[in-house]
């Protein structure tokens, strides 16, 4: 079963793309079969590469984010995604009017409930924390609990 999955926060180039990358390569290392995205709640930054340091930090880590390009969550997007996971309460609120909007598709949620032991529900924004490499730590730990969950609901074959 092919799993659709779009990660949102707010400019699309830190915390999304990372997510995106790092949830791609871990699925792709279990055969997990997904098509993932990522996309900011502003418009701002739309069709700019992530952030550098971002992308040195992922780099560091065998994550490679270059060829990543912003772009802004649209309506349609809850039709083409099973998930639209956000990175914290801001996005969630932002998304949430966009789904109520769209009227269909799953509702957004935290990235970060399926990292419950992490502490946190939402993501620290390293453009402003410039902790990068928590930001990795946080979405390694939610894309471990995100792959678990896919797989543990997966039908046996």
């Amino acid at each position: 079963m092919m799993h659709r999955i779009l990660f949102v926060c707010l400019g699309n180039i830190c915390r999304s793309p990372t997510a995106e990358a790092v949830f791609r390569q871990m699925a792709q290392t279990v055969r997990l079969p997904v098509v993932v995205d990522s996309a900011g709640t502003g418009g701002w930054h739309v069709g700019e590469p992530p952030h550098p340091p971002m992308i040195a930090a992922a780099a560091a880590r065998g994550y490679d984010l270059r060829a990543l390009r912003a772009r802004q969550v649209q309506r349609g997007d809850f039709a083409r995604f099973d998930q639209v996971l956000v990175m914290d309460r801001s996005n969630l609120r932002d998304a949430m009017a966009l789904w109520r909007q769209a009227g269909q598709g799953a509702a957004p949620r935290l990235f970060l409930d399926y990292a419950p032991d992490c502490g946190l529900s939402d993501l620290p924004d390293p453009w402003y924390t410039h902790d990068f490499d928590q930001t990795l730590d946080l979405v390694e730990a939610a894309s471990r609990g995100l792959i678990a969950a896919l797989r543990a609901a997966q039908p046996p074959q």
